[in-house]
């Protein structure tokens, strides 16, 4: 279930790392350039390995991937509240598609799941209710969809005989491993996301968050899309 890494691989690293430093200097043109280019990456990864996948889960994870390039163009700009509720917007796209394909690969919410993720939801959906009540509603939204997929994503049925610690399952060799820590770095990423609008005041600590916030955005991707991949690979393969 490894797979080889491609250089579709090697274009998303460069990107990543061009997209976090130019956050964290506060270059946006740096940002403008690579940051699209970071899901069209995984994409292309995506296409190359589609005689291997199930064509639906192939169209999914492009769906998915063709809106997050949408969100990630819109929050270039994280200040600006509507780019970040069009961007939320986008994202829910990407969720929604993710979960679907998860479903297909029969992940259920387990009750372990479930509880820190309401919790987490409810929580900064009060916080957001409270001190950013002009973006609450749709971020709060976009957090249900988010916490849908990173529900389904730990499902421990999705990496049989792995192991798991703290009810999550530890990432090895099988891809399908990588599916729980990447829906756990995911909400992490956006809960930042949060914290670094409501909490987080200076310019430089608001750059270093924006930087944390993309590095796990990135590994949340590329742990979820190649968990899918391997989740959607045929059984003749």
């Amino acid at each position: 279930m490894a797979g080889k890494w491609g250089i579709e691989h090697a274009v998303f690293v460069a990107a990543t790392a061009a997209t976090v430093v130019g956050a964290v200097v506060g270059n946006e043109r740096v940002q403008q350039i690579a940051k699209p280019l970071i899901a069209p990456a995984l994409a292309a990864r995506v296409l190359r390995k589609r005689s291997e996948t199930e064509t639906a889960d192939t169209a999914l994870l492009l769906a998915g991937l063709a809106a997050a390039t949408v969100g990630d163009v819109f929050m270039i700009d994280p200040d600006n509240d509507a780019r970040l509720i069009k961007g939320a917007s986008s994202f829910a796209v990407m969720q929604a598609s993710y979960s679907a394909l998860l479903l297909r690969r029969g992940a259920r919410p387990t009750r372990a799941a479930l509880r820190p993720r309401i919790s987490g939801w409810s929580t900064a959906s009060g916080l957001l209710r409270a001190k950013a009540p002009s973006v609450s509603t749709p971020l709060t939204g976009y957090g249900l969809m988010l916490g849908t997929t990173s529900t389904l994503s730990a499902d421990p049925a999705l990496a049989p005989q792995s192991k798991a610690v703290l009810d999550v399952v530890v990432p090895n060799k099988d891809r399908r491993s990588w599916l729980g820590l990447g829906g756990v770095l995911f909400t992490a990423s956006d809960g930042l996301i949060v914290v670094r609008r409501l909490f987080i005041r200076g310019t430089a600590g608001r750059a270093a968050a924006e930087g944390v916030i993309l590095a796990s955005y990135a590994g949340a991707q590329l742990m979820l899309v190649e968990g899918m991949l391997a989740l959607g690979r045929k059984k003749s393969v």
